[in-house]
């Protein structure tokens, strides 16, 4: 590490870089996670960066927390979403709970359970929009050693989805 501007810097020659980790299904390769929040049609509302060996369980409150506020009827818009549908790896009974807390209905899968859960039909929406950030090989395969640098680009990626979903179709 060299100091630089702001704490440390990772050197030109040093592999990985911040926010990643090895990969428990990867063979223990460095790599990194992306975590989405999706609306019922697949627009991203949330996301966030962190390596290959955190658990995923620990990013699904600050992904509701980072939901902007949705504006349309008069009133006080709306903060959080009705319902949660996420798989196995975000199943934690404290979890649950502080979701309830926050009125919001969470329907994940249970670990060590048979498939079949029926999740499927609404989860696929999620997986849709990982496909379409994917299909950017700079998300697909992480170039940059600085997670600030990798998240700026699936912000990007994400804004690029939103608006090729949101645009009207002539």
């Amino acid at each position: 590490m060299v100091a630089g501007g702001r704490g440390l810097q990772p050197r030109a020659g040093e592999k990985g870089g911040s926010a990643t980790g090895p990969s428990p299904v990867d063979r223990a390769r460095n790599g990194s996670k992306h975590h989405l929040l999706v609306d019922a049609t697949g627009i991203p509302l949330a996301w966030t960066v962190t390596g290959g060996n955190r658990n995923d369980v620990t990013q699904l409150i600050p992904l509701v927390e980072r939901v902007p506020p949705v504006r349309g009827k008069v009133g006080r818009p709306r903060r959080r979403p009705d319902r949660v549908a996420a798989d196995r790896g975000y199943d934690h009974d404290k979890y649950r709970r502080e979701l309830r807390a926050r009125r919001i209905t969470p329907e994940i899968a249970r670990r060590q359970t048979e498939h079949g859960s029926g999740l499927g039909r609404i989860r696929w929406v999620v997986e849709r929009t990982f496909a379409w950030l994917h299909h950017y090989k700079r998300l697909l395969v992480r170039y940059e050693r600085r997670h600030e640098m990798h998240e700026a680009f699936l912000a990007l990626a994400c804004c690029l989805v939103c608006f090729r979903r949101l645009q009207p179709s002539f």
